[in-house]
C-alpha cells in the first residue's frame, strides 16, 4: 500500500471537522461551548461523552476514550492509522494516490482493513456485474425492478448478483491480490476439504454467495462488512437466503440493515421505524420513507437498540398480521425500554408487510396509517394480554404482574408513574397496588446489579462501586508500569497535574511581555523546575516528552499528543487540556460582567503552582528524611539525615512565606 505524503495528512487534519465526523454517528447536541451526546463506546443513558470543536477533540467522561477526528475514526470502526486517513479523505473529498496492492504489501497489511478492503472488492464486484453482465441484468436487475426498485435506489444500497460460477467471484479476488486466507476470513470464500477425515485431501474453493441477487451490510459509517444473498429459483436444496458469517468486522447483533443509508434521516425524523428484512428496509426509501431499518431476522438486541439511540430516543417498530410473530416480539421492547428509549408498534392487516403494504398504498397513505395505528407498547400490551385473559382472574392477576414488569423496566421515573396510571385504568386495578408492585421489581433490579458487582469474597455491606480497583505502589504505579491515576489524596498528584495542565495550554504564551517579552510559560515553567522528576509516572513520561519537544525547539501544546499511540497518555492530555464547564457569554454580554479567565491570570497562577508543586515535593523529602532517621542505627547517620531535614525544613517556611500559608511548628 502506498505511503501517504504528510502534506495530505496535514489537509485532512485541517479540514477534518470533529462535530461533523462525531456527527455522522452519534446525535450531538450544544451545551456552552462544547457539544453533548451519549457515548458510542459504552452503554449510558446520561451523556457523559463530549466534543471541543475549538480544539477539535472529544472526551468521554464515563469511560475515558479521547482523541481527535482521525483517532475517533480509529477506535469506531476499529481500524489502523492510514485507513482512518483514508476514511476522512473520502468524507472530504480529498484525493490519495494509491499504488496497486503487491502480495506483500496486501500480507504486511492489518487484518482488520484488509478485511474491508476484500468486502468493499466484493461489493463493487457484485454491482457491476448486476448492470454489466448479461446475466445480472436479465435475472436481478429484473427482480429488482419487478420489485418497483429503480436504479437510485439500487445504487444507494449498492444492491448486487453474484454470477451462477462456483468460484467466479474468488477468481476475480485472488487476480486482484487478495489471499484465499484473507476471502475466508471475509465470509465471502469457502475452503472446505473433499474428504474432511483425510487431512491430505485436495481442497474445494467456491463462493459462498453464487447465482443470487446480493443486499451489502454497511456499517453506520458505510463501509461494507457483510452479504445477504437471496436465491431466484425454487430449489428445495437451497436455502431462500445466505448471510454472510460472523467475522472479525461482522457481529451480526450489532448491525442494523440500512442504518449508513438512514442516520441522517433518523436524526432529522428523531424515530426511526425498525422492520424485519431487507426488502421491507429497500421498499420503503424506494416510497420516500428514510428513516427505516431493519434487523435483519434476528432477535432484536440491546446493541442494536444502542446503536439506534445514537441517533433518535424514539423507535416505531413495523410488523406484519402474523400474530403469532408479533407476540414472540414483544419480548424484545422490554429491552428498548430498559434502555431509556420510547417505543410504539404499528401492526398492519393481515397478509401484509411494510414492503407489501407501501406498494399496495403508496407512500402518503402509508405514513398516515402509520399516524394513526400506531400505539406505545405498554398500552398494546395491556391490551393484547387482556383480551386473551379474558374474565380468568389467574391469568389476568398474571397479565399485570407481565405489564407492571416491562413498565419498571423504564428508568425514566415520570414515564413510569405515568404508565402505571394508564395501566391502572385500562386494567381495573388500583393504581397504589401497582406503584408497589413496580417498587418491588425497582429494589429487586438494584439487588442483582450489586451481585454483579460483588467479588466472590466481598461481604454485602462493601461499596459495591470499589470492586475492581486496581492497587497501586506509592508511586502510582501498576502491574503496566504505570496507569493514569496515582493515588489522588497525595498534594504532589494535583500539582504536577496543574503544572502540566498549564503547559499543555498555554505554553506557548508569554506571562509578561514587557518585563520578558520573548520568555514563554513553557520557558518559565521548566526553568524553576529543573532538576525535579514527577512523582506520577504518567506525568513523568508526558513532562519528559515536553522537555524533549523544547530542546527541539518544536511547539509545546496538546495537539502533538492527540495522536500517540499510548492511550494512557492520549486520554491523560485530553482531559488536561479540555473544559468540561465554561463560563457563559451572557455574563459579559447581557449583564456586563467582566469574568477574569486564565490568561488574564496566567503569571499568578504559573507562580502559585511551581510554589506548591515545590512545597509538595519539599514536604515528601521531608517525610523520607524523618523515616530514615528513625531507622538510622549509626549516630554520624543520623546526624547528617537530620541535617538534610532542618534544611527541608527552612525551605518549607520560605515557600509557605510566599504562598501566605502556615507552617506549625
Amino acid at each position: 500500500m502506498s505511503r501517504i505524503d504528510p502534506q495530505i495528512i496535514d489537509q485532512i487534519k485541517q479540514v477534518a471537522d470533529i462535530a461533523e465526523v462525531i456527527g455522522d454517528y452519534v446525535t450531538l447536541k450544544k451545551k456552552g461551548t462544547n457539544l453533548w451526546a451519549c457515548c458510542p463506546f459504552h452503554g449510558e443513558k446520561s451523556p457523559s461523552f463530549s466534543v471541543s470543536p475549538a480544539k477539535g477533540i472529544y472526551k468521554c467522561f464515563g469511560c475515558g476514550k479521547a482523541g481527535d477526528a482521525t483517532r475517533f475514526v480509529m477506535d469506531i470502526e476499529g481500524i489502523g492509522y492510514p485507513e482512518a486517513l483514508r476514511h476522512l479523505a473520502k468524507k472530504y473529498g480529498i484525493e490519495i494516490l494509491e499504488a496497486e496492492y503487491t502480495d506483500e504489501q496486501q500480507e504486511a497489511q492489518n487484518e482488520r482493513e484488509s478485511l474491508f478492503l476484500a468486502l468493499n472488492f466484493a461489493k463493487n464486484y457484485y454491482h457491476n456485474y448486476l448492470f454489466e453482465s448479461e446475466e445480472g441484468q436479465n435475472i436481478g436487475l429484473t427482480y429488482f425492478k419487478e420489485r418497483g426498485f429503480n436504479e437510485a435506489t439500487i445504487k444507494s444500497y449498492e444492491l448486487g448478483h453474484s454470477p451462477k460460477l462456483w468460484d467466479g467471484f474468488t477468481k476475480a479476488a485472488v487476480e486482484a491480490g487478495f489471499s484465499l486466507a484473507i476471502l475466508e476470513k471475509a465470509g465471502l470464500t469457502i475452503v472446505k476439504k473433499e474428504d474432511e477425515a483425510d487431512e491430505k485431501s485436495k481442497e474445494r474453493v467456491y463462493d459462498r454467495f453464487r447465482e443470487r441477487v446480493i443486499f451489502p451490510i454497511h456499517n453506520v459509517s458505510g463501509k461494507v462488512i457483510a452479504f445477504g444473498g437471496r436465491i431466484l429459483k425454487a430449489d428445495k436444496n437451497q436455502p431462500k437466503y445466505v448471510n454472510s458469517p460472523e467475522t472479525e468486522v461482522y457481529h451480526k447483533s450489532n448491525v442494523l440493515y440500512g442504518i449508513f443509508q438512514a442516520k441522517n434521516a433518523i436524526r432529522t425524523a428523531n424515530v426511526a421505524y425498525l422492520c424485519e428484512g431487507y426488502t421491507d428496509v429497500v421498499s420503503l426509501y424506494q416510497a420516500g420513507i428514510h428513516n427505516v431499518v431493519a434487523s435483519s431476522g434476528t432477535s432484536l438486541t440491546q446493541e442494536q437498540i444502542k446503536l439506534i439511540g445514537r441517533f433518535t430516543q424514539n423507535i416505531t417498530v413495523l410488523y406484519d398480521g402474523d400474530s403469532a410473530g408479533i407476540k414472540a416480539s414483544l419480548r424484545g421492547m422490554d429491552m428498548i425500554l430498559e434502555e431509556g428509549l420510547d417505543v410504539k408498534l404499528a401492526i398492519f392487516p393481515e397478509g401484509e408487510d411494510p414492503d407489501s403494504y407501501v406498494q399496495k398504498i403508496g407512500s402518503e397513505a402509508f405514513i398516515k396509517y402509520l399516524s394513526e395505528h400506531s400505539s406505545d407498547f405498554i398500552t398494546y400490551k395491556a391490551e393484547l394480554s387482556m383480551k386473551e385473559a379474558g374474565n380468568d382472574p389467574v391469568k389476568k392477576s398474571q397479565v399485570v404482574r407481565e405489564i407492571v414488569e416491562s413498565i419498571a423496566k423504564i428508568p425514566d421515573s415520570i414515564k413510569r408513574s405515568l404508565f402505571l396510571k394508564k395501566t391502572a385504568q385500562l386494567m381495573g386495578v388500583a393504581e397504589e397496588i401497582l406503584i408497589i408492585e413496580s417498587n418491588k421489581y425497582q429494589i429487586q433490579k438494584q439487588k442483582n446489579k450489586e451481585k454483579e458487582f460483588r467479588r466472590p469474597n466481598e461481604t454485602p455491606n462493601q461499596n459495591p462501586d470499589l470492586a475492581g480497583l486496581e492497587s497501586f505502589d506509592e508511586n502510582g504505579a501498576s502491574d503496566e508500569n504505570y496507569t493514569i491515576h496515582a493515588p489522588r489524596y497525595e498534594n504532589i498528584y494535583f500539582q504536577e497535574q496543574e503544572c502540566l495542565r498549564l503547559l499543555l495550554n498555554h505554553g506557548q504564551l508569554i506571562p509578561d511581555p514587557q518585563q520578558a517579552p520573548s520568555y514563554t510559560l513553557t520557558n518559565y515553567i521548566l526553568d524553576e523546575i529543573e532538576g525535579i522528576n514527577f512523582e506520577t509516572a504518567i506525568f513523568q513520561e508526558i513532562l519528559s516528552e515536553i522537555r524533549s519537544l523544547f530542546e527541539k525547539e518544536k511547539a509545546v501544546n496538546a495537539n502533538h499528543f492527540h495522536n500517540s499511540l499510548n492511550e494512557n497518555i492520549r486520554s491523560e492530555v485530553i482531559s488536561l487540556s479540555f473544559e468540561k464547564y465554561t463560563i457563559s457569554e451572557n455574563w459579559n454580554k447581557l449583564h456586563d460582567i467582566h469574568v477574569p479567565t486564565e490568561i488574564d491570570k496566567l503569571s499568578e497562577m504559573a507562580f502559585t503552582n511551581i510554589l506548591r508543586l515545590k512545597k509538595a515535593h519539599n514536604q515528601k523529602n521531608m517525610r523520607e528524611f524523618k523515616l530514615k532517621i528513625s531507622q538510622a542505627s549509626d549516630t554520624v547517620e543520623q546526624a547528617k539525615l537530620l541535617g538534610y531535614f532542618m534544611n527541608a525544613k527552612e525551605i518549607e517556611k520560605e515557600l509557605s512565606k510566599l504562598l501566605g500559608t502556615v507552617v506549625l511548628k
